[in-house]
Parts: structure tokens; C-alpha cells; sequence
């Protein structure tokens, strides 16, 4: 069903979620009813503002981090990446942050949250490696490396205990705020990267959804746009969607298994 839908949309705009990734070991937010897992991720605002936050972040940092670092592509990675050697993606339009298409060949993607890899002051723009804010907060914290705990997405872990003696590896430019380059819950997606999108899908025949409950409006606009347009869209997840009412088609399947089987009958 998926290959014929490409066979008479053979030109894409490709939209993924955490469910794409969740075969390399990165965790999701989001049950197959679109329901949260676990607790809701900082606040972008509660981050700025809260210096016990901050602390709570990257003291929890120090295990998710790794996490997201070590990951590497899996199949289903490495078959959207195949999309476009076959010109089916004009455009990859990845709500995670963890860089895999990148890493798995992709040339067209924008990272729509932006990137967990870079770290960047809020004060005068310095910006580094996520490893080195790391490794600075390592050093500064030697005890919380002894710490266990299950990761969570987006580089977080659900470590619960007493972060008020947690040191902050802050600006070493101009002592501001170091926050990871990406958009957190309650902040804005850059306008460019929003215009991109839209402009890619109204050139493009289709909208193909992969890995995403479509939960968050941030990606969900772009289902929104493709109907306005007269574009149709295809959704691939496990579990339900927020496009339910529409789609054009609807899979309820694994990721991997199904794109792969699209591509042998291309």
C-alpha cells in the first residue's frame, strides 16, 4: 500500500518522529495512543528561569546524553536515506534531534527542533559541543557519574535525586546560559525552518509521515498545510495518529519492516 502510494507521489516531503529512532535505543515520549510515557520534558521558560532546573537538566545530562551520542542509524534510517537516492524525498523534516538521518546519508533534512549535539548561550550566541559542556560538567561533578538511571528522550534520564549541589558549566565567553540547541516545549520553532517546510511540500506531491503521533502542533501544521493544499498525506507509525481524520492512508505497522518491503516493490 505504501509503495503504491509513492508510485503516484513519487515526489515527497518526508515528516519523522521518535518513532523512527526508537530502534537505536533512543527513547519516545508517547505511548501508541499518543499518550505521555512519563513526565513532561523542561519547559524552555521554566529552564531559563529556574537555576534549579538547570541544574536538575544537566545533572540528569550527564546519563541521557551519552545515550543520544553513542546511537547509531538503524534500518529505517538508512531506508528514508534510500528515498531520496531514489528521488521519492525532496525533503526530510526530522522532529528529532539526534542528527541519525544525517549520520545514515540523508542530504535533505532539516532538523525541525534542532540539534542535541550543539550547545549554544542564550546570552551572547558562543556556541560548542554538546560534548564539551558535558565532559566540562563531568569534571565539575564527579560523584553524579556513579548514578543509574533510565534514559529518557532528548538527552534526559529519570534520575530523581538531590541536584542543589550540581555545578553548571556556564558560558566560558560571557558566564550566560548554556542550553542545548534545541527547541524545547513552550518555545518557538525558528520561522525559516517552518517557511522551508512549507514551501518544500507545496512543490512537493505528498506528505508521508513516519514515526510520529503528530501529538505536538509543531509537526502536526504541516498536516494541516498538506490538506489546505490539496496534498495528500500518508502516515506510517506504531500505535494512532492526531491525522487520523486526514489521511489518505493510514499504517499502523513497524517502521523498519514496512519501508523496507515499499522499496523491494518500487
Amino acid at each position: 500500500m505504501l509503495a503504491e502510494f509513492i508510485h503516484y507521489h513519487p515526489r515527497l516531503m518526508i515528516l519523522t518522529g521518535a518513532g523512527v529512532s526508537t530502534d537505536s535505543g533512543i527513547p519516545d515520549y508517547r505511548d501508541g495512543d499518543g499518550a505521555w510515557k512519563r513526565k513532561q520534558p523542561v519547559q524552555h521558560r521554566e529552564f531559563m528561569e529556574s537555576y534549579e532546573t538547570r541544574q536538575r537538566y544537566w545533572g540528569r545530562s550527564l546519563i541521557g546524553w551519552p545515550v543520544i551520542r553513542n546511537a547509531k542509524p538503524n534500518p529505517s534510517h538508512f531506508h528514508i536515506a534510500e528515498l531520496e537516492m531514489r528521488n521519492h524525498s525532496s525533503l526530510v523534516v526530522t522532529q528529532n534531534v539526534d542528527r541519525l538521518h544525517q549520520k545514515a546519508g540523508t542530504q535533505g533534512v532539516s532538523d525541525l527542533h534542532g540539534r542535541a549535539d550543539e550547545v549554544l548561550c542564550m546570552s551572547c550566541g558562543y556556541r560548542c559541543s554538546r560534548e564539551e559542556v558535558h565532559e566540562r560538567c563531568a569534571d565539575l561533578n564527579p560523584t553524579f557519574q556513579d548514578y543509574k538511571a533510565e534514559a529518557a528522550p532528548d538527552g534526559d534520564a529519570d534520575l530523581n535525586v538531590d541536584f542543589s549541589g550540581f555545578r553548571l558549566a556556564d558560558c566560558p565567553r560571557c558566564s550566560g546560559i548554556l542550553k542545548p540547541d534545541v527547541v524545547f516545549f513552550g518555545d518557538f520553532v525558528p520561522k525559516q525552518r517552518v517557511d522551508l517546510a512549507k514551501d518544500t511540500l507545496k512543490a512537493s506531491d505528498g506528505l508521508l509521515v513516519i514515526g510520529s503521533s503528530l501529538m505536538v502542533y509543531s509537526g502536526f501544521r504541516f498536516c494541516r498545510y498538506a490538506k489546505e493544499l490539496g496534498k495528500p498525506i500518508a502516515t506510517l507509525n506504531l500505535g494512532r495518529t492526531r491525522a487520523e481524520a486526514l489521511a489518505e492512508l493510514k499504517l499502523n505497522a513497524r517502521i523498519g519492516e514496512t519501508l523496507m518491503a515499499s522499496l523491494d516493490h518500487l
